[in-house]
C-alpha cells in the first residue's frame, strides 16, 4: 500500500521497516555501494538498481533454501 501524496509505506510494522532497512544495508554492502541513513537521492541508477538487483537474489535464495529444507 503506498500512499501517493507522500511517497510513504502505509501500515508497515515498524520491525518490518528496521529489518528491511538492515537488508538493504548488507545488500548496499555486498555490492559496494556506500548508503547513508535517510536521503540517498545522489545514488545513480546502477546503483541503486545493484541494490534491488541483490536483494531479490538473497530473497530467491532463501526461498530455494527453505524449499530444499522441506523436501
Amino acid at each position: 500500500m503506498t500512499n501517493t501524496k507522500n511517497g510513504s509505506n502505509q501500515g508497515m510494522v515498524p520491525e518490518a521497516r528496521a529489518a528491511m532497512d538492515r537488508f538493504k544495508m548488507e545488500a548496499a554492502a555486498e555490492v559496494g555501494v556506500n548508503l547513508k541513513q535517510g536521503y540517498n537521492g545522489d545514488l545513480t541508477s546502477r546503483q541503486a538498481g545493484s541494490i534491488g538487483g541483490q536483494m531479490v537474489k538473497k530473497m530467491i535464495e532463501s526461498y530455494e533454501q527453505n524449499l530444499a529444507n522441506q523436501g
